[in-house]
């Protein structure tokens, strides 16, 4: 049986990249989904679960509203009651430098990153733990890990993530919730998208993802299947950690190979 069926699942950032594969892989497992994004392209990623045979739901606006969550987590209520919570979306901010980086720049990304996912993290668990039962789930980042994947305000607000899900974990201790992330390493995403054309139109596109062993970069499906294991029975002991899903990119310290000591 699919592991969804009956449940509803609120994804946001569902636009585009993870959170549309993770919408399209929920629905075909049986949930009935709720997107958010800010983007009117999320009203074709339902439209697409519909196509499909599944039920959906869209609503564009920012997902750091409270506001906003609040109506799209009483639509999961209207439902049956909300299930799954996966706070998904985010920005990049750039590659400013900490010389040049305006603190507006720095409200906005963490605001996006880390406050939105904070403010679906509370909503979520407000009428999870009063059942006793849901999963929350939330992307993070491999920038968020260590240095080297990120502008400063895109990693320090990914850190922000893992650290949210730990304390989160901790407060819902004894309540049935639990809440985990992925830390996605380089993937095709709507977010990563002018990268991957320059590199294509350069003829480089084999060079993304080459610090990592599998020499490659992720497709939003791969991280959509893990964030799928996360938010599943199947992880039902799995509760406050992140795990990278970078090819195997946090598994090492920089290194050059055949030119170790």
């Amino acid at each position: 049986m699919p592991r969804f069926t009956g449940k509803r699942a609120l994804i946001t950032g569902a636009a585009s990249g993870i959170g549309r594969a993770s919408a399209l892989r929920f629905a075909a497992e049986g949930a009935h989904v709720i997107l958010v994004d800010v983007a009117e392209t999320v009203r074709k990623t339902a439209e697409a679960v519909r196509r499909a045979g599944g039920a959906a739901e869209a609503f564009v606006g920012d997902a750091a509203s409270p506001e906003l969550i609040a109506t799209a987590v009483d639509a999961a209520e209207r439902e049956g009651g909300l299930d799954v919570a996966f706070a998904n979306a985010g920005i990049s901010g750039g590659l400013t430098s900490l010389a040049d980086l305006e603190l507006s720049e720095w409200e906005r990304v963490l605001r996006v990153n880390l406050i939105g996912a904070f403010v679906l993290v509370q909503r979520a668990a407000a009428v999870m733990v009063p059942r006793g039962r849901g999963a929350i789930v939330c992307t993070a980042s491999v920038a968020g890990i260590r240095s080297g994947a990120g502008g400063m305000p895109y990693s320090a607000s990914k850190a922000g993530v893992i650290s949210l899900v730990q304390t989160a974990a901790n407060q819902l201790a004894g309540s049935g919730v639990r809440i985990n992330a992925i830390c996605p390493g380089l993937t095709e995403t709507g977010m990563t998208e002018p990268m991957f054309e320059r590199a294509r139109a350069r003829g480089t596109e084999r060079k993304l993802g080459q610090l990592n062993p599998l020499r490659r970069a992720a497709n939003p499906e791969e991280q959509a299947t893990v964030a799928l294991f996360l938010a599943s029975d199947d992880a039902s002991y799995v509760n406050g950690q992140a795990f990278a899903v970078d090819g195997g990119l946090s598994s090492s310290h920089p290194v050059v190979l055949g030119h170790m000591a």
